[in-house]
């Protein structure tokens, strides 16, 4: 059957990559708060005018970085800078597409003396996650072990700045097989956790500048320790309670990016609360004979008992670059 997955100087040769990532770091399975502030303003859609669409080449998941020669980064500075450019109801836009810096003239409608431009725009990204990891020696952490998309465009969000902080879990809409759930959580922004610098394909990274538990101190497994067979994953079900839970690996692949690890839930009390993984798991470690093993990533949604993670190796790699 089909599986669809859901997304929760001068040259010395060495004979190996040497990174400076600590054997032993601090366990997370936290529940997080996340907010990015994206670098520009990204287009997530569009909206009719007196009728009509804009005639525009613009494309969602377009990142609009001036409109004529005034910088902008958020919403608030995309109106003002309209405002101070319009001529002859056109505004000239400066946006990145793929890596790629492009110029385009828009014309604007006037209703009810306020210039629309038939855009939707998005200029921060807000939900939750899991901490997967903090290293004590460098004060690094790790969580989610997948990028962070935007939702309509599914273009990843580059981070002009962000900050983790505290949540408290409140209720869990269960997952069933074609329907994946999701943690329902209270924010708390004024407790910070830390600053995101980077949203790459193996999940979030930053500084971490709360404090944390010294003796939840855990040996980081090589890949070859990993075994088919039983395991751990540490979650946030209630309030901020973290908890083991039995899961079972079923697979193991080396050569691929991200899916390194296939796993089903065995876990009775999981099962119930849960259904199996729901969204706000991502980054949720796993743990295998007393050592971190990886985190998870993505649920299968045809059988969301079952899912994929990635390997804590990666993680911890991906924070040392």
């Amino acid at each position: 059957m089909k599986k669809f997955i859901l997304f929760l100087c001068l040259s010395v040769i060495f004979p190996y990559n040497v990174f400076a990532y600590s054997s032993e770091v601090i366990l997370g399975g936290n529940t997080i708060g996340i907010d990015i502030k994206s670098t520009g303003v990204m287009i997530i859609g569009f909206y009719k005018v007196e009728g009509k669409y804009p005639n525009t080449d613009l494309k969602e998941g377009d990142i609009i970085k001036y409109v004529g020669s005034t910088k902008v980064d958020t919403i608030e500075d995309l109106t003002n800078a309209i405002e101070q450019n319009i001529k002859d109801n056109k505004i000239t836009l400066t946006f990145i597409r793929k890596n790629k810096e492009k110029t385009t003239t828009i014309e604007l409608v006037k209703v009810n003396n306020i210039y629309k431009t038939g855009l939707y725009v998005k200029d921060s990204i807000t939900g939750i996650g899991t901490l997967t990891f903090i290293d004590p020696e460098t004060k690094k952490y790790g969580a989610l072990g997948h990028e962070i998309l935007e939702s309509n465009t599914k273009e990843i969000v580059e981070v002009k700045s962000g900050l983790i902080f505290k949540n408290t879990i409140t209720s869990i809409d269960a997952s069933s097989d074609g329907n994946p759930g999701s943690k329902n959580a209270k924010f708390y922004y004024n407790t910070k956790y830390g600053d995101i610098n980077k949203n790459s394909k193996y999940g979030i990274y930053g500084s971490y500048q709360n404090n944390y538990d010294n003796n939840k101190l855990i040996e980081v497994a090589s890949n070859d320790e990993i075994k088919i067979g039983k395991a751990s994953l540490y979650t946030v079900l209630e309030n901020e309670k973290i908890e083991a839970f039995d899961i079972n690996i079923t697979s193991i692949n080396e050569t691929s990016d991200t899916k390194n690890l296939t796993f089903e839930i065995t876990d009775k009390k999981l099962l119930k609360k849960t259904g199996g993984i729901v969204q706000g798991m991502s980054g949720s470690p796993i743990v295998q004979n007393n050592k971190l093993i990886g985190a998870v990533t993505h649920v299968i949604t045809d059988n969301v008992k079952t899912g994929y993670g990635i390997f804590i190796t990666k993680m911890l790699e991906e924070s040392d670059n």
